[in-house]
């Protein structure tokens, strides 16, 4: 079966810094592309980045304009999303998910594959 838990969210203060994890089990890790969605209240889930399977590459939604990075560690079955330079229109539940598809498919939110979700709070 698989299993995402998104862990790491919290409360931080405008321009400052967080570090999102989303531990896998379940699936052959490196079969399969994982990414980040966010859903901000009242707006509707939006995709933000996304890892490939394989060779790794990722990809990134403009809103998140370079201040947020993605990465995987294998040996840990898990991915990580770095965010600096937080706005408060960053406030949102986050959540991780997978597909063995890649980021092509996963950015369009169809995937099966969701982990709970974890919240940033973004506010002085």
């Amino acid at each position: 079966e698989v299993q995402l838990q998104a862990s790491g969210g919290g409360l931080v203060q405008p321009g400052g810094s967080l570090k999102l994890s989303c531990a896998a089990s379940g699936f052959t890790f490196d079969d399969y592309a994982i990414g980040w969605f966010r859903q901000a209240p009242g707006k509707e889930r939006e995709w933000v980045l996304c890892i490939s399977f394989g060779h790794g590459k990722t990809y990134y939604a403009s809103s998140v304009d370079g201040r947020f990075s993605i990465s995987r560690d294998s040996a840990k079955n898990t991915v990580y999303l770095q965010m600096n330079a937080l706005k408060p229109e960053g406030t949102a539940v986050y959540y991780c998910a997978t597909d063995p598809r890649g980021c092509i498919v996963l950015r369009s939110g169809t995937t099966d594959y969701w982990g709970q979700g974890t919240l940033v709070t973004v506010s002085s």
